[in-house]
């Protein structure tokens, strides 16, 4: 009798220890196989995000830029950044899903001496698209016309030179009436002049429809305010839009 409930307990025990080692087994496999999905989830999810970010990347690559160099005008003096006419031609290219990004380089009180001096820092970054848009702060302080000439043309040599495929878009100015009528002619007539010299798109008068207006000038009636932006924008737009 001792010796049947010995046996009894020993092969309950033996059974016992069956069922251990192969429901370990089972455990062991179903976290295998667990783990196998979870990496080839993770994989896969690695797979995407180098996937993203080849995407991001040659999205990036295919960016164009294009730099508008100017004065106060292009800078929007006494606006908001995003009221200058270089940020509503940004909001006009994201609205088309255009690849370009336009860079606005304009500075204050630029005259074309100081345009030239400054334009070799400029062009440190990639250019594709170059706007010029100087010469009106000569006029109001009467410098030599030929003189402005020589630094526009300068600029436009060392843009040319930086890189040979840039596209070059030129603003044309005029000068006000009191500067007299020979002045006003040469200074108006250097615009469509260096143009065919350097065969750009010129903008016949960057602020046609906008000059001389109250309403769509700042107090001091020189600057376009928000709404004459937008005229701007649009004088700009029309060339700019066939060098894209």
């Amino acid at each position: 009798m001792t010796v049947n409930i010995t046996l009894y307990h020993f092969k309950n025990a033996l059974k016992t220890l069956l069922i251990a080692i192969i429901g370990g087994f089972m455990v062991q496999g179903c976290k295998s196989k667990q783990e196998a999905d979870q990496q080839v989830g993770n994989n896969a999810e690695i797979q995407d995000q180098n996937a993203d970010s080849g995407h991001v990347a040659a999205q990036k690559s295919d960016t164009k830029y294009i730099l508008f160099f100017g004065n106060s005008l292009t800078a929007g003096y006494g606006l908001d950044e995003n009221e200058s006419f270089p940020a509503l031609i940004q909001q006009r290219l994201d609205s088309l899903k255009m690849p370009y990004t336009a860079i606005n380089a304009g500075l204050s009180g630029e005259t074309t001496s100081g345009g030239k001096n400054r334009i070799d820092w400029v062009l440190k970054q990639k250019v594709d698209i170059f706007v010029l848009e100087l010469g009106a702060n000569d006029v109001l302080r009467g410098l030599d016309l030929k003189e402005t000439e020589s630094n526009l043309r300068a600029i436009l040599d060392k843009v040319k030179a930086s890189n040979p495929d840039v596209k070059l878009v030129l603003a044309g100015m005029e000068a006000p009436p009191n500067m007299g009528n020979d002045y006003t002619r040469q200074f108006a007539a250097i615009y469509p002049k260096l143009a065919k010299e350097y065969n750009t798109s010129l903008i016949p008068f960057l602020l046609a429809n906008v000059a001389t207006i109250p309403k769509l000038n700042l107090e001091d009636g020189k600057h376009p305010n928000a709404a004459g932006q937008y005229i701007v924008r649009e004088n700009v737009w029309k060339v700019l839009k066939d060098v894209l």
